[in-house]
């Protein structure tokens, strides 16, 4: 998979999770750029993610992304 295509079914997880349909994400995208991004949803778009890419993220890869790019950069290494 791409960069292009793994952040177009981000932004579909996104969209599902947190019930906003005009969230538009980038590479550079942070939780503090989405009103509904919580610590609660963060969990949840965790899980979806996982789920969607048949993966599973460690808790200190998690802990180091700081934007959506990073969190493609773990997706496209497993």
């Amino acid at each position: 998979m791409t960069n292009e295509e793994i952040l177009e079914k981000l932004t579909g997880i996104f969209h599902e999770e947190l019930d906003n349909e005009e969230i538009v994400l980038s590479r550079e995208t942070t939780a503090d750029d989405i009103e509904e991004w919580d610590s609660l949803s963060h969990i949840q778009l965790i899980v979806a993610v996982e789920k969607a890419f048949k993966i599973r993220f460690t808790s200190s890869e998690i802990q180091s992304w700081n934007n959506v790019g990073e969190m493609i950069d773990c997706i496209l290494s497993k």
